[in-house]
């Protein structure tokens, strides 16, 4: 019996959550599989470009942070809210 993989199954491989059969499975897949090649390699795209991605917050955010922070006492342990 053939399997089908679907777009989620390729995203699973591309982060490595696929069990060693499922790989082998998926890299045949994808050589037989013109579109669900072309998605893991838009898809590995896409990763690589997140992972350049670095985000700051602003020093008018980080100041608000410290404000907030500074009206605990050190002492003084915080009531947990839920």
């Amino acid at each position: 019996m053939t399997k089908t993989f679907t777009y989620d199954d390729v995203v699973r491989y591309l982060y490595a959550e696929t069990t060693e059969t499922e790989n082998d499975l998926i890299v045949e897949a994808l050589a037989l599989d013109n579109d669900l090649m072309s998605f893991y390699l838009d898809s590995l795209d896409i990763q690589s470009q997140m992972d350049k991605i670095v985000r700051m917050p602003s020093d008018h955010s980080v100041a608000k942070v410290f404000r907030y922070s500074q009206q605990f006492s050190p002492k003084r342990p915080t009531a947990l809210s839920f």
